[in-house]
């Protein structure tokens, strides 16, 4: 017998969200649209859920180590709590944060954050029937012990954001990390899909390869339906990813299918998989697979973002006497060096495009992208004949932010280009947003056993 659960208020109303590792707010931005009327949105691509949104951000953490001053903080507090630290907002070490009692951090329907790529290995404690622990510090383990706290009040959904190569790590442990995380996440009693995602595949102006973790309790509306649908067809048609981010599923062969079992401390130890762009797990057995891109609407390039020449500084143009430096840097090398010891080796390095080209989505902007000197990574463009860096407002709209956003009086062009190689794509965030709260509101209302 089945029955059909009742419609309640609660599927309607906006999911409350909690968001971790805020940087300059670029999960909030997906969610809830342009910040406020600083911070103009002036592209057709931009997100607009200003009003009305229904995934609002109520509790955000923020903290950036080693540093004496938080920049990013400065600019989260300016653009959504006007220059204020209200309650809601954490500047401080997440580390810290959770281990306070009671847990400054409210009940919640949805975790976010875009954690670093660390070592996630575990440990056995000094009291043996205090189990494992992961090692202090990675951030990772700070989410974990988050939804071991709430307990009955943990979030229905967890999505999370990190590099594609976690997949694949740790080099000597193909797979470990990740398993460590699916892993964790079974215990906690989530559902697992993930899906490594590049922005431009599906329209968007930067070539940016993320992996995206939803989790959803397997007690929640879109936990039920996740576990109700066959695995193959939630992650490549009907799941919350996919219909996000519509994919081909190509190849003839079976997916993947394995278990994750033992203890935490056996996996770090012993567990090794090649993990693929897509999966899912359900009680700690998972399916992988590759997956290809399935999409043919408009795409932003390079171009497209560009501001006019008029509207540059002279610092951004390349001064002549530095381009032959550049077009060293971003040119083939087959160069014989020394190493310290004395020992002599050949240097081999491929060209890059110079200056790079207009009309596709840019390459991936990275952390050093801000400054003058020099570099392979940094882009460059031609307009008008002349060869120039990208400005602020450029590297913002290449992560689909609103122009200045980080402009800010105390924080300067180089900092905000920092800020952006640490983005993400906001475009990626909405629409999987978007996914995710139309398929909590389809399965509030489906079937599961009585």
């Amino acid at each position: 017998m089945e029955r059909i659960v009742k419609k309640n208020r609660g599927s309607q109303r906006p999911l409350k969200v909690v968001e971790l590792f805020s940087g300059v707010g670029g999960f909030r931005i997906g969610f809830e649209g342009k910040p406020n009327k600083k911070s103009p949105w002036s592209h057709d691509w931009s997100p607009q859920l200003a009003k009305g949104s229904p995934l609002q951000i109520t509790w955000s953490n923020q903290w950036e180590p080693a540093t004496k001053v938080q920049h990013a903080a400065s600019v989260y507090r300016e653009r959504f709590h006007n220059g204020k630290e209200p309650n809601q907002y954490f500047n401080a070490d997440i580390n810290l944060v959770v281990d306070m009692n009671p847990l400054p951090i409210p009940k919640h329907d949805l975790l976010v954050g875009g954690f670093p790529c660390q070592d996630y290995s575990v440990a056995r404690t000094l009291s043996q029937a205090a189990g494992i622990e992961g090692k202090k510090g990675v951030l990772w383990w700070a989410i974990h012990k988050i939804l071991k706290r709430s307990k009955k009040d943990a979030p229905n959904y967890i999505l999370l954001e990190n590099v594609d190569r976690l997949l694949k790590s740790p080099a000597k442990q193909r797979g470990r990390d990740f398993g460590i995380i699916l892993a964790s996440l079974s215990e906690l009693g989530y559902v697992v899909e993930w899906r490594v995602v590049n922005a431009a595949d599906y329209g968007m102006p930067q070539r940016r390869r993320r992996t995206f973790i939803l989790g959803y309790k397997k007690n929640s509306p879109i936990g039920r339906l996740a576990m109700a649908t066959p695995r193959l067809e939630w992650i490549t048609k009907t799941g919350v990813i996919a219909k996000a981010f519509p994919v081909i599923h190509k190849d003839k062969r079976l997916p993947f299918q394995e278990k994750i079992s033992g203890s935490l401390l056996d996996i770090s130890e012993k567990f090794k998989f090649a993990f693929e762009n897509t999966g899912m797990m359900v009680n700690g057995e998972f399916i992988s697979l590759r997956t290809h891109p399935n999409y043919d609407g408009p795409a932003i390039t390079l171009k497209n973002i560009l501001l006019p020449p008029t509207k540059i500084r002279e610092e951004y143009w390349i001064n002549e006497k530095n381009l032959s430096q550049w077009k060293y840097l971003k040119g083939a090398k087959k160069d014989e060096r020394t190493a310290k010891n004395g020992f002599s080796y050949v240097y081999n390095e491929g060209p890059m495009n110079f200056p790079d080209p207009l009309d596709r989505p840019s390459r991936t902007i990275v952390t050093g992208e801000g400054g003058p000197t020099p570099s392979r990574f940094k882009h460059v463009v031609m307009q008008n004949g002349k060869y120039r860096r990208l400005t602020p407002v450029e590297l913002e709209r290449l992560c689909m932010f609103p122009d200045d956003h980080t402009e800010h009086q105390d924080i300067s062009d180089v900092k905000r280009a920092f800020f952006m190689g640490n983005a993400l794509v906001v475009g990626v965030i909405n629409k999987l947003g978007n996914s995710l709260y139309a398929m909590h509101r389809k399965s509030s209302f489906h079937k599961r056993p009585s």
